[in-house]
């Protein structure tokens, strides 16, 4: 992977702490917004670079909403960047829900403040579709439609008719790519 360009402490800061106040939803939600402020916004990492981060930090156990922060931050600005990122992400994450949950506490009961919780579910969804879109375009242009399908079938058979976790298929896929036969010829031919 190859660093496109490193990033002012500042910048990094203020990318992950939009991230922090605007990931409703939760990890997952969260990575349509890592990706528009990293890939897109700032150009720190490409497409194909973030596709590899975010498959290795679901495979490693905890929180993707930090794992991704604290990868990349150190990527791009070292041991300090890493700390900016993960605390930039966390610290709205903990001050928001000390904050709404005791509003919610306090009025659960009152239409507006259920309907708000309710609301946010649907931007999630098609901020995931989004993802999951880019994703695929991505996938049926390097492997093709064909077996793009196939694995995402064999995938989600796994992962939802045998209960498998996700990170042990994407290690496997992962070990299946640094295993192929193919593999070593190609490096040996540049």
């Amino acid at each position: 992977m190859t660093s496109h360009r490193k990033a002012p402490l500042g910048d990094l800061l203020w990318a992950f702490t939009r991230i922090g106040l605007l990931g409703f939803g939760g990890g997952p939600a969260m990575i349509p917004l890592v990706q528009q402020e990293v890939v897109k916004r700032h150009a720190w990492m490409s497409d194909e670079e973030f596709a590899d981060v975010l498959a290795i930090a679901n495979t490693l156990p905890g929180p993707i909403a930090t794992k991704m922060p604290g990868y990349i931050g150190y990527r791009i600005a070292g041991i300090s960047g890493c700390a900016i990122a993960v605390g930039a992400v966390i610290l709205p994450m903990i001050l928001a829900m000390i904050l709404l949950l005791g509003v919610f506490s306090r009025y659960r009961d009152v239409a507006w403040i259920h309907g708000m919780g309710q609301a946010v579910v649907p931007v999630v969804m098609v901020m995931l579709a989004q993802l999951t879109l880019d994703f695929w375009n991505k996938s049926r242009l390097a492997l093709g439609w064909v077996i793009s399908l196939a694995m995402a079938v064999v995938a989600g058979g796994l992962i939802y008719g045998l209960g498998l976790h996700p990170g042990w298929v994407i290690g496997a896929l992962l070990a299946a790519a640094l295993l192929r036969p193919g593999r070593k010829a190609a490096e040996a031919n540049p």
